[in-house]
């Protein structure tokens, strides 16, 4: 326990908490992310969460919980925009998970607090719909510099996911999602949540403790709490072939791919070009690495 921050606290899972924020999927753990959507360090921690769900998906379900952190700063002044952008600069660069910081000097995301309950809005639609609009809108963010708190920015995401427009804008609007942001919020206090990603394992048992990790780890961190937490030895599933992986996840940077088949870019690439080859995907070039684009018939 000590290669990681740690801290056990108690089962925020109380009657009252359930009713607010909906049950979860019936798998032994469940892990609460604090995340909040303009954190280039929760984007970073992506080719690690697809390794994990990969590997040990059948074992527990992932729950968002929007800290709230970014969306609370008044980021109005120049210099609080000039250190934003350095910040997804380093980030990019050690990661391997580009970002592009001119967004910061370029197109400001003026308002986060939109963008929380966009996402709150989102998951109205069920938990797998929350999860995209996640994913969809990072990449609107970090590569394509689009100003997110937009709300025609934000309806168009909507939209490319097969969302319901119409209920999508109503609950925009709507007591339902901000109240489902302070619910998140709520946890976040609960929880002592200071920092961002920080994950939260529980099991299934409702009186045992959960472990708390803030930050980014290497992948074999992750998957020694999900055996302490276990009663038994998890089973490892193998990664897919390439092409059924790229089918599911659709738009994936080298970095993911090169983590979840424990490859290095260099292999990875040389594996997607004969995809690029066969018409299969498409290479987006990003500022930092490459990204590939699934190719639907």
């Amino acid at each position: 326990m000590a290669r990681y921050r740690v801290k056990i606290l108690n089962n925020p899972k109380s009657p009252g908490t359930k009713q607010r924020c909906r049950g979860s999927e019936k798998r032994p753990i469940e892990i609460y992310m604090f995340i909040d959507p303009l954190c280039p360090e929760c984007w970073a921690l992506e080719p690690i969460l697809k390794k994990l769900q990969i590997e040990y998906g059948r074992y527990f379900s992932l729950k968002n919980v929007l800290s709230g952190r970014l969306a609370n700063l008044n980021m109005s002044k120049k210099k609080d925009y000039e250190s934003m952008a350095q910040v997804w600069e380093k980030t990019a660069s050690r990661s391997g998970m580009s970002c592009d910081g001119s967004l910061w000097l370029e197109n400001p995301v003026d308002t986060p607090y939109t963008v929380s309950i966009a996402l709150k809005a989102a998951e109205l639609q069920g938990r797998r719909a929350g999860l995209r609009f996640l994913r969809r809108i990072q990449e609107m963010l970090f590569l394509e510099k689009q100003n997110i708190s937009n709300l025609q920015v934000l309806v168009d995401c909507a939209k490319s996911l097969g969302l319901d427009i119409e209920e999508f804008i109503n609950d925009i609007h709507s007591e339902s999602a901000a109240k489902a942001f302070q619910c998140d919020l709520k946890i976040t206090s609960e929880m002592e949540v200071q920092e961002i990603p920080t994950l939260v394992f529980f099991n299934e048992n409702a009186e045992d403790e959960g472990i708390k990790i803030t930050g980014t780890y290497p992948y074999e961190i992750y998957v020694q709490i999900l055996e302490e937490m276990l009663s038994e030895k998890p089973i490892q599933s193998p990664p897919p072939p390439l092409e059924v992986f790229m089918e599911f996840f659709k738009f994936v940077a080298s970095k993911e791919i090169a983590v979840v088949y424990n490859m290095s870019i260099s292999q990875i690439e040389r594996e997607m070009k004969k995809l690029l080859l066969k018409q299969v995907v498409e290479q987006i070039p990003a500022k930092y690495g490459t990204f590939w684009r699934y190719i639907e018939e």
